[in-house]
């Protein structure tokens, strides 16, 4: 144990670098707002896929088709899933 303790009190870790808040480039606006049209138009579309595939549902299981629906809600919640975390991701890097 005391040897893994001289080990490890020989080496230093660096210090992460904080990159603060930042300045935008000038000129960089219209892609800024490019980027948010294109997230609220992909939010948009990701809530429609969830309610279209919940209705498709609602439609075949009236029908009495049933069960093949899974794959289709898990592919939409798949790519909410996606925005989300890409949202986060550009958010913190604009």
């Amino acid at each position: 144990m005391n040897s893994l303790a001289l080990l490890a009190g020989k080496f230093t870790l660096a210090a992460v670098v904080d990159p603060g808040t930042g300045v935008q480039p000038p000129g960089t606006q219209g892609l800024v707002t490019a980027l948010g049209y294109v997230a609220w138009t992909v939010c948009f579309l990701c809530v429609a896929g969830v309610f279209l595939v919940a209705g498709r549902m609602a439609v075949h299981h009236r029908q009495g088709i049933g069960g093949e629906h899974m794959s289709g809600l898990a592919w939409v919640l798949g790519a909410c899933v996606l925005v989300a975390a890409s949202s986060g991701v550009v958010g913190a890097l604009v």
